[in-house]
């Protein structure tokens, strides 16, 4: 088997620094707000775009074309390289369903390379940080196989623990009713979510304020490491436009586990589609979600 290509898509929310650094091909997903469709070559600065929502506007997200997938993956099948495509959770979009379609295509029309798609399970940062584990393995010298079979086996390990400062959001995406999001606004309730082993987004419980929501990513942190204390000297935070609010975080996390490498980047459109402004999430390695 020869070389291999790591590829993922936008909703891993890594920031561009990043994908530039580490040669990340991603591809991009597309959302519409306000009558326009962005993706691609047509940004929006994602300050922008919270502020449109702080605003009122609602955007609405698409998965991914199934033929985009498969011309983002001709270039290098037609380089003479296998692809490892790690996908958005398919417990929240249609879009790693559509990957996998557009690899068994190019499969057919390519049948001397390896396409292996990978469901993460994963959202935002919590995508971006298995794809990291996956580029490191890749430099450590390991094979396309013995790296899927890595994400496979560890893909229920990786942590996403997460809070939203507006429960209206989640009412528009079917996570909460009216009815809570209505009242839990009114008496400044705060909720702290994760994603299941579904890959599905599930709340946890309810705290009174926002400094208790996140401290308690922090406390849900501390229930779920164990046996991978040594393993997180790399953490993963994203956030809503609301970057202290992570950098707070951040530092709850280095009081309780010692010194971390944090990498912070924005929720992107796509994610914060549906999570709205102030969101933070935590993302790491533990025995379990």
């Amino acid at each position: 088997m020869g070389d291999y290509v790591i590829m993922t898509d936008s909703s891993c929310d890594l920031p561009e620094e990043y994908i530039e650094e580490k040669k990340l091909d991603v591809l991009n997903l597309f959302y519409n707000l306000d009558g326009v469709v962005y993706g691609g070559d047509k940004k929006l600065p994602i300050g922008e775009f919270y502020d449109k929502m702080r605003n009122g506007s609602m955007p609405t997200t698409m998965a991914v074309n199934p033929e985009d997938v498969a011309a983002a993956m001709k270039k290098h099948l037609d380089a003479g390289l296998d692809i490892l495509f790690i996908g958005f959770s398919s417990g929240l979009s249609g879009s790693c369903q559509n990957e996998m379609l557009a690899a068994g295509e190019m499969e057919e029309a390519y049948p001397d390379r390896k396409i292996v798609v990978v469901d993460s399970l994963c959202a935002s940062m919590g995508q971006g940080l298995f794809v990291h584990y996956a580029l490191k393995r890749k430099a450590e010298g390991m094979s396309l196989e013995e790296n899927a079979r890595w994400l496979e086996d560890h893909k229920l390990n990786l942590c996403h623990q997460f809070t939203v400062d507006d429960l209206n959001h989640l009412h528009r995406g079917g996570r909460v009713s009216k009815t809570a999001a209505v009242l839990g606004t009114l008496i400044n309730v705060k909720p702290v979510l994760h994603v299941d082993n579904e890959g599905k987004l599930i709340p946890l419980k309810n705290v009174r304020g926002r400094k208790k929501s996140l401290q308690a990513l922090v406390e849900n942190m501390a229930q779920t490491i164990h046996g991978f204390e040594d393993e997180n000297k790399e953490i993963f935070i994203s956030h809503g436009d609301c970057i202290e609010d992570a950098e707070y975080v951040a530092k709850l996390v280095e009081e309780r586990f010692g010194p971390k490498t944090f990498y912070f980047s924005y929720v992107g459109a796509v994610i914060g589609a549906h999570s709205g402004p102030g969101t933070v999430a935590l993302f790491y390695l533990g025995s379990e979600r």
